[in-house]
């Protein structure tokens, strides 16, 4: 059984929520504070958490921050807060998916579902699974990487695009596919999210940044990974 936290401060949200999950069988705990959610995850090691931003004892980031610090449990971000930077935000600090409130319970179920099913495909990826180019050696199941014997430093942001692009060799991954998967189904067209971090991404990686050899632009279309 799939394990939920909901760490949520609106009684009837929290409600509706548990009710929902719990209909369709899930195990749920719920948490109305910062520090109560950072508790019941060390104790239950959920498989999802659903995480409001505007706690009464914390921001959210700092739940997330906790979490990352620990778990690679996909969370799910439930906020009123719809700026550009406060999504950016809480995906930099490890956030796997951002829903703004008001949402409905169907999108909210079918975004958790993906989550746990990107994390059971993760799973059973082969646990040799080590792509080693001429420049750096990535591990997707320790989730590093490394160049010239050093470890380099992602933000899971970058992080989540390059494994995307790595899972999938050769293959040319669309603008929208990327943005889908990366940061969710409302960033479908927020194509500068993708010129800035591939850009970081190739000063980390790519020995000549501007001329890319592993981390390939297709004008107008996408990127795609060539070792």
């Amino acid at each position: 059984m799939t394990r939920v936290l909901v760490v949520e401060d609106e009684p009837q949200l929290v409600r509706a929520l548990v009710i929902n999950l719990r209909a369709r069988a899930y195990d749920v705990d719920a948490a109305a504070d910062g520090a109560t959610a950072l508790r019941l995850a060390a104790a239950h090691h959920p498989d999802v958490v659903l995480l409001d931003l505007g706690l009464p004892d914390m921001d959210g980031v700092e739940v997330i921050k906790g979490l990352r610090g620990w778990t690679r449990s996909p969370i799910l971000v439930l906020s009123a807060r719809q700026t550009s930077e406060e999504k950016v935000r809480a995906l930099d600090a490890g956030a796997d998916d951002y829903v703004t409130k008001p949402f409905s319970m169907d999108e909210l179920l079918a975004r958790l579902r993906a989550a746990v099913r990107r994390t059971e495909e993760a799973d059973t990826t082969d646990a040799t699974a080590i792509v080693t180019t001429e420049e750096f050696t990535v591990d997707l199941i320790a989730k590093r990487v490394r160049r010239g014997g050093n470890d380099v430093r992602l933000t899971p942001t970058e992080w989540h695009l390059l494994e995307v692009l790595i899972r999938h060799p050769s293959r040319l991954i669309s603008q929208k596919q990327l943005l889908q998967e990366v940061w969710g189904p409302a960033y479908q067209t927020e194509t500068n999210y993708l010129r800035v971090y591939m850009a970081q991404l190739r000063r980390k990686l790519e020995p000549d940044p501007a001329r890319p050899r592993h981390l390939i632009t297709e004008p107008g279309m996408g990127y795609r990974f060539e070792k």
